[in-house]
């Protein structure tokens, strides 16, 4: 399966805006639209469409989030494959070239993401990765994990 992620611009911005999870996952992540409007407002986010070959099937954001007195920290904030294209992996076949591509634009070795408790599909799936919680919970009540590069695989 061939991976690639493409910023989300004018020429694919309505076709990642029409990007949805199942039902049973409201409440796991944002919706793509509120994660474009969040972009809108930070710039540091930089969210892209996640397409396997060649068929757009997910979406994720990131950035290096910095904040006065507080260290840096690179967040993976969002990851999303679409409802019609769950179940086929390919969230676990694009999540090590995402982390690389993190890593590589950065010069990072940790990524920080938060999780709602209840998705334990996304948990394990950050497990496999590496990911460990670190006994802190983001502005949302959602529980952090981090990974490090040496363990992403």
């Amino acid at each position: 399966m061939d991976i690639i992620f493409k910023p989300v611009t004018a020429e694919n911005k309505k076709d990642v805006l029409s990007l949805h999870i199942a039902g049973s996952q409201k409440g796991f992540v944002e919706t793509v639209k509120q994660c474009l409007d969040e972009a809108e407002q930070w710039s540091c986010w930089r969210p892209v469409g996640i397409y396997a070959d060649g068929l757009l099937v997910g979406f994720a954001m990131y950035c290096k989030w910095e904040e006065e007195g507080i260290e840096s920290r690179v967040w993976m904030d969002r990851l999303l494959i679409d409802e019609r294209f769950q179940g086929r992996g390919i969230g676990k076949a694009c999540l090590p070239i995402l982390l690389d591509k993190i890593t590589s634009e950065y010069g990072c070795e940790k990524i920080y993401l938060s999780v709602v408790e209840e998705n334990q599909t996304a948990i394990h799936l950050y497990q496999e990765f590496g990911f460990r919680f670190n006994g802190e919970t983001d502005i949302h009540g959602e529980k952090v994990m981090v990974g490090v590069k040496s363990l992403f695989g």
